[in-house]
């Protein structure tokens, strides 16, 4: 089975073809996004991190923009750096030449100013874009993509139909030799001992277990309870009572395949199959964190209707709710709700969904990429500004 993909110098495989604009930090957003609100083929990164942070948080923030400028849905990166961040706007940059890919950075400090930026970065990032369009897409196996799986504004709906369906379409996805991400470890509590069972090994399930402790000692060091946040508000009202309803639907993402390994956040996968990795449940942080780690098509359950996509992967929106289809039709890809009416089965909608995926794969936009809903996107961070 194929789709048809962009072929990187580095064997990676990209559904995209976007010259990424990435800031490094939060004060040159306005830039980067003046940048690439006038070069077509572009896709802007913004986030509000970068600068008086922990060590700790600040190498997440390298190691994160290293990531994401890495993902095979770039051809080319243009950096876009204030001047006096505490991001190694070098180390990235030369992370990124590293892997094959062109790199040019800007800094408004050195350049005098937005102005002078924006306009130096448009010419700029023309000519990157130009270059980029040379490239054609190619027929690729499916094993070459790599996909990460997110639910949000669950209800009483995602656990019954399109998370279990979606964990269908991501066993199908692993059966052709492909990686499928899973994160969310905030959604893996009261339900984790489940999910550490589909780990290859008592190793690798001792790691998902640990990383639900250091997720709930993290919040109780802050002197608050999991529970205080997890189910939301929204969760709630669509529902779902407890963080264990929450948990058990949440995890039918993952289908029945083993587990084979756990990663930090936005680390990229270094093996085959199904994999996990440490990240929150939120939208902006959880999806970078996907990015950075290379994924190339993210599939995206909703029961309410959370409408956010990614500015450079193809975000596929999956809801089991009708009335979420009816009234958010411009902001979802896939109705499963037939699940819940009878009318179709789990397994064939789960196939649904994977012929979805291939569709975005191979160049089909999302509705996410049609209304450009991309721009609300973070980093995720484990300690405070300072």
């Amino acid at each position: 089975m194929q789709f048809k993909g962009y072929k990187r110098s580095n064997g990676c495989v990209g559904t995209r073809n976007y010259v990424g604009i990435i800031s490094t930090v939060v004060c040159a957003n306005e830039v980067a996004d003046g940048i690439a609100q006038q070069v077509q083929g572009t896709a802007c990164f913004m986030h509000q991190q970068g600068c008086c942070q922990t060590p700790v948080d600040i190498k997440r923030v390298n190691d994160t923009l290293t990531g994401l400028g890495r993902n095979p849905n770039l051809s080319a990166v243009l950096l876009v750096s204030l001047g006096c961040e505490s991001t190694d706007v070098e180390g990235v940059a030369k992370a990124l030449a590293d892997s094959g890919k062109r790199v040019e950075t800007i800094e408004i400090q050195e350049i005098g100013g937005a102005a002078r930026s924006t306009a130096e970065g448009i010419l700029l990032a023309q000519d990157m874009v130009q270059e980029a369009s040379k490239i054609e897409r190619v027929a690729c196996p499916v094993s070459d993509i790599v996909l990460g799986l997110k639910c949000g504004s669950s209800d009483t709906t995602s656990g019954l139909a399109p998370n279990p369906a979606l964990g269908i379409a991501s066993d199908l996805i692993v059966e052709e030799g492909a990686t499928s991400v899973l994160g969310e470890v905030t959604e893996f509590i009261g339900a984790e001992h489940l999910l550490a069972k589909h780990a290859k090994d008592g190793r690798t399930g001792q790691k998902v277990l640990d990383l639900v402790q250091a997720m709930e000692d993290r919040a109780k060091s802050a002197g608050a309870d999991i529970r205080g946040g997890q189910p939301t508000g929204g969760n709630i009202k669509g529902g779902l009572t407890t963080i264990e309803e929450k948990s058990l639907g949440a995890i039918a993402k993952a289908g029945n395949a083993p587990i084979q390994e756990v990663y930090e956040y936005g680390e990229a996968p270094r093996v085959k199959g199904l994999v996990v990795m440490d990240s929150p449940g939120r939208e902006p942080e959880i999806l970078t964190g996907l990015a950075s780690a290379g994924c190339t098509v993210i599939a995206f359950t909703t029961g309410r209707g959370a409408p956010q996509g990614f500015p450079f992967v193809p975000v596929v929106k999956i809801t089991g709710n009708r009335i979420t289809w009816d009234k958010l039709r411009d902001h979802m890809d896939v109705d499963v709700s037939s699940v819940m009416e009878g009318d179709e089965t789990l397994p064939a909608a789960g196939n649904r969904i994977f012929q979805e995926i291939l569709e975005a794969a191979s160049g089909k936009l999302t509705k996410a990429e049609i209304s450009g809903y991309t721009k609300a996107m973070d980093i995720y961070m484990v300690g405070p500004v300072i």
